[in-house]
């Protein structure tokens, strides 16, 4: 497809500067089931509205029902899916696998985007979104050219990717430290964006969480060669004039027409220190980390009123070829196309000239006037008979009528058939529960492992410990991490590696480890970072094969008891919360990896400790305390395991830890209880 300018669109205002200045597409958000629920967003009469206005001048409308949805959500999720499918949208974008699903079974001929919430980094989760019915995927942020390109090259889907806009810290999808810290979801849509308030290194200050905002828009090409189609802009929650400086920098790019005065309104007009090219360019490190300075927001003030006029007035963005009929005794008769539609109008017959006639010329300059349209003349043919007369106004109406007609010939939506969704899942009946520990070091892994029926391993770990679990009869799973990107074949490599010594299953926590784990011939289970969070989410994860499946720790104690289906399901009970994935390491700002020596912490403006530890080229960032539910065990319901979660633990912790939930003791030191009980919004 040619390349399309994607544009956010939080509010109808910021809509039409989207589409005035040139956007191809918009993606904007209903009231409900968007990761922007602060936008403004639209009613379900604005939705309409807005895909009426989009759809009239040749622009696509993507609707984001890009956040989690729990069981109690789903018929007002359907009624969501049944008035976008009403108003005409062209695609969806989603986060939940269970949404996706429910959205190929009642409406099958609109498109499916995978949001980039669902953390999908390799060819390989690639594969399985084809399997799952999706005709596009938004990517990472994070990932590099070198790797977009290799991507493009084994797949025909269509790449989309952010070219401007803010930059989250963590891997979309995977940060749970606005919902653990505060209770509010970024993947409910209510980030609270905790990562831009200062966060030190070991005691070192600093804000080690914020990075600068991305800026791609003068490498459109450079991204068109590596296979995206679609560059999109971030944004639902910002003004209009930004829409309107970067759409147009976009567009001024594809058409080799750089404006460096609109490109250093763009900067004045949102920006955190500047912009950064480190992902794409591969180029990590400190440099890409910024802030919103006082200088940052006293400079947009200066620019807002230039960049309103930007799209202040209708653009006519679509060609027309008008056709007229110009003969004595005969109806006028004037057709006009667009876009392969077609529309023709009659006026009254012209009259024999009395005294002056009207030339061909005239008329031609008559048909071409459509300001305030959408429409620019493109060719006027005139079949034309001297000697005739007809009144300008008469012209001019018919050139009205004709455009009013094409416009809504260009709008029309064809039907879009929405079945019935009979949501019935058969309620759940679990098995006595079993106790599964995952370990992120395996020399961390106790000798006696009493009560343990699974021990998920890192994929690093050596054959002769495998074997010694599987002699004590442990079932023994190998974790494909949630940090893919470009180590899959690694992953593949040391998979095999270790079945060969008795690992006989997969934990996988994204779509990528699927492939991974199907690659190796191993059955899989759900891991931590697939967002489990509705019981047709596990229906789907049992038709992709999966053997049993972790629920996100995001759900709260009742909905897990309440979920239903056959699918076995349990909960981590036990660890460190990973609140953020991320690919440019927060710990380097301050030290070097020898000097950190993989045990540093972040530190909170309140002195609170987060423990940052690498591996694969990522960090990850755990809680500052551990979850603990050893003594609340009998409200667990409805959970076929439960799971011990081992992160920055000795052999001698993890041992005792274990002992206390078989023993179901309380805790000895600062805990938390997660989000088991409160939940999310």
């Amino acid at each position: 497809m040619a390349a399309e300018i994607l544009a956010p669109a939080g509010s109808f205002e910021a809509l039409q500067a989207a589409v005035r200045c040139g956007a191809n597409a918009v993606y904007l958000g209903g009231k409900a089931f968007n990761a922007r629920r602060n936008a403004s967003n639209f009613s379900d009469e604005g939705l309409k509205e807005a895909v009426d206005y989009c759809h009239k001048r040749n622009v696509k409308v993507y609707l984001t029902l890009n956040t989690l949805v729990s069981d109690s959500e789903i018929k007002t999720a359907y009624d969501a899916i049944k008035t976008a499918c009403d108003a005409g949208i062209d695609a969806f974008i989603i986060q939940d696998i269970g949404l996706a699903a429910i959205v190929r079974r009642v409406c099958s001929s609109v498109a499916l985007h995978a949001s980039t919430q669902m953390s999908v980094q390799s060819i390989e989760g690639i594969r399985v979104l084809e399997k799952l019915g999706f005709s596009r995927a938004v990517i990472p942020r994070e990932l590099s050219e070198k790797e977009i390109s290799a991507i493009s090259a084994q797949t025909d889907m269509e790449l989309e990717y952010f070219v401007h806009g803010a930059l989250c810290m963590c891997v979309s999808g995977q940060c749970l430290m606005s919902s653990v810290l505060g209770g509010r979801s970024g993947n409910r849509g209510l980030c609270a964006q905790p990562c831009r308030l200062p966060f030190g290194v070991n005691g070192k200050g600093g804000n080690n969480l914020s990075l600068k905002d991305l800026s791609l828009v003068d490498e459109l090409h450079r991204l068109e060669k590596a296979g995206v189609c679609s560059f999109k802009i971030e944004g639902r929650m910002k003004r209009p004039e930004y829409v309107a400086a970067a759409v147009t920098a976009c567009k001024n790019s594809l058409e080799n027409a750089p404006d460096e005065q609109l490109n250093r309104s763009l900067q004045a007009v949102f920006s955190r220190s500047g912009f950064t090219k480190g992902y794409f360019e591969n180029k990590l490190g400190k440099e890409m980390f910024g802030i919103r300075r006082k200088e940052d927001v006293e400079e947009a003030s200066g620019v807002l009123d230039g960049l309103q006029k930007l799209y202040d007035k209708e653009n006519p963005l679509i060609p027309v070829d008008f056709s007229l009929t110009f003969a004595p005794e005969t109806p006028l008769l004037l057709t006009a196309e667009a876009l392969g539609k077609t529309v023709c109008v009659e006026g009254n017959a012209p009259q024999k000239a009395l005294n002056r006639a009207v030339t061909s010329e005239e008329i031609s300059e008559r048909l071409s006037k459509c300001g305030g349209t959408q429409f620019y003349a493109n060719k006027v043919e005139i079949d034309f008979s001297h000697g005739l007369f007809v009144p300008a106004g008469e012209l001019n109406a018919l050139r009205r009528n004709a455009l009013s007609a094409l416009e809504n010939a260009v709008a029309e939506n064809e039907k879009i058939n929405v079945s019935l969704y009979n949501y019935n899942i058969a309620p759940h009946t679990p098995s006595e529960r079993e106790l599964h520990a995952r370990f992120f070091d395996a020399n961390e892994i106790p000798e006696k492992l009493t009560g343990i029926s699974r021990v998920i391993v890192p994929l690093e770990t050596d054959g002769e410990t495998v074997e010694r679990l599987c002699k004590n009869g442990i079932e023994v799973a190998a974790e494909i991490p949630s940090a893919v990107f470009s180590n899959y074949e690694r992953y593949l490599e040391n998979l095999n590696r270790l079945k060969s010594h008795g690992v006989s299953i997969a934990w996988v926590c994204t779509l990528d480890g699927v492939s991974i784990a199907q690659k190796a011939g191993l059955p899989f289970a759900g891991g931590f970072g697939m967002n489990i969070f509705n019981s047709v989410s596990l229906d789907e994860m049992q038709t992709l094969g999966a053997k049993d499946c972790l629920l996100s720790c995001e759900v709260s104690l009742s909905q897990a008891a309440h979920m239903g289906g056959e699918m076995p399901r349990g909960i981590m009970t036990y660890g460190r919360i990973p609140l953020m994935l991320t690919r440019n390491c927060p710990v380097r700002n301050k030290l070097t990896c020898s000097e950190c020596g993989k045990n540093s912490v972040l530190v909170d403006r309140m002195g609170v400790e987060f423990p940052v530890r690498c591996k694969n080229g990522c960090s990850y960032i755990f809680n500052s305390r551990p979850l603990w539910l050893a003594d609340k065990q009998s409200d667990i319901r409805n959970c076929d395991f439960a799971l011990l979660y081992f992160t920055t633990e000795t052999k001698t912790e993890a041992a005792e830890i274990i002992g206390d939930y078989i023993c179901e003791k309380s805790a000895k030191g600062e805990f938390t209880r997660g989000l088991y009980y409160k939940g999310v919004t």
